[in-house]
């Protein structure tokens, strides 16, 4: 098998130990087969009650600790994790499987494949619901009704550019990236260039940093602030059967902040 990457992965004729890398993973593995599940990270938060081994953060994964499992599979992202710490796992014996997700279809077929094709096991319910989800009658509409800045981080002020996930969920919603067509995927935009930038919609999701009706709204006075589930928008696994109504109701409920408030 090669993984997203093209990389080959030297599989098992069945996968019984997992570790994931990557919080959407783990919920994924966890809500198709919890039992082959046995290390996560620390930032793996779903679901609430998953008690398995903790092997650090995303970026500063122990490599140790994951070998010590003895895992058929760890689960990676090229986004999320460090090419150093992969390559690492795979020169002590571990299979990595690295995902690449730009898109909702990127996602969708890169868990199938992963799960299904990869894992051999049975097709979750949670992925033939996300597809429904995505593809139902009320979400046809135009694309870019509102152009928008969605902040990622505050301090330096970081967005989200082109070829991003998150930027194409909300496109399907109606909602324009303004920066969609940035040379970086993540560039640095000092606040008054944001601002110069005129944007109908700020859409602030609550991570990786932690934006609130406190802290984000009030930088973008007079324009309309959606605060957002980050699991929702950036995550893929079983939050996207629920997503589109989640996010859309954020939307929806989008008001401004005053002029001058901070």
């Amino acid at each position: 098998m090669q993984d997203d990457l093209g990389l080959p992965v030297r599989l098992p004729a069945q996968v019984r130990r997992v570790v994931s890398l990557v919080p959407s993973l783990t919920e994924s593995v966890a809500a198709t087969a919890p039992e082959i599940l046995v290390g996560a990270t620390n930032w793996c938060s779903h679901p609430a009650d998953l008690d398995v081994t903790r092997v650090r953060g995303t970026k500063n994964p122990d490599v140790e600790a994951i070998v010590a499992l003895r895992p058929d599979l760890v689960l990676a992202n090229e986004e999320e994790n460090r090419v150093p710490d992969l390559d690492a796992l795979r020169a002590a014996g571990v299979p990595v499987w690295v995902t690449v997700i730009r898109t909702l279809d990127d996602a969708l077929a890169s868990l199938r494949r992963l799960l299904v094709t990869a894992m051999g096991l049975p097709e979750p319910e949670w992925l033939p619901a996300a597809e429904r989800a995505w593809n139902a009658g009320d979400l046809a509409r135009g694309p870019g009704e509102r152009r928008a800045v969605i902040p990622v981080w505050r301090k330096p002020w970081m967005v989200v550019g082109r070829d991003t996930f998150a930027g194409d969920l909300l496109l399907r919603l109606g909602v324009q990236n303004i920066y969609a067509g940035h040379a970086e995927r993540y560039p640095r935009i000092p606040l008054d260039e944001l601002l110069a930038a005129r944007p109908d919609l700020v859409v602030l999701p609550d991570e990786p940093y932690r934006f609130t009706c406190d802290d984000g709204p009030g930088f973008f006075p007079g324009v309309p602030a959606a605060l957002v589930s980050g699991r929702h928008l950036t995550w893929y696994g079983p939050s996207l059967a629920e997503a589109p109504q989640v996010i859309a109701a954020a939307l929806a409920a989008a008001h401004a902040a005053p002029p001058g408030a901070r």
